[in-house]
């Protein structure tokens, strides 16, 4: 099943609406949907991607973007039901809140966590390229 970049905005906006207001705090870029496809370049061509990414600039401020591109390459690779599109848009949305309300905080344990994933995707996929 395959969502239009559209389609993919709505449900992220009410996705958005479901978090309390504190999660906004400074988060001055607000929530940004990228068309394009973020690939891993540690990786094998098409085999993970960027879905979001949370982001800290010292003149534009905090932002969060989440990758269309990237969610529709995995779903086209995976064949993803309505509910797998649902579940990783959320997870990821709610991924990259928790960076910023963590960074808010100072604390890092997210990080920690995304550090050992990459450790379990460098083993699974042999290394880095």
């Amino acid at each position: 099943m395959e969502y239009t970049f559209d389609q993919v905005a709505e449900f992220l906006d009410e996705m958005a609406e479901e978090f309390p207001p504190v999660f906004f705090q400074e988060l001055n870029g607000g929530i940004l949907l990228q068309e394009e496809a973020k690939p891993d370049p540690m990786f094998p061509p098409d085999e993970v991607y960027f879905m979001g990414e949370y982001i800290q600039d010292g003149y534009l401020g905090r932002s969060i973007n989440l990758y269309y591109g990237s969610f529709l390459a995995s779903a086209r690779r995976e064949n993803w039901s309505e509910e797998d599109w649902q579940e990783e848009l959320y997870t990821t949305l709610a991924h990259e809140l928790t960076h910023h309300v963590e960074s808010l905080a100072n604390a890092h344990g997210l990080d920690d966590k995304d550090e050992e994933e990459l450790a379990r995707l460098i083993e699974l996929y042999g290394g880095r390229s």
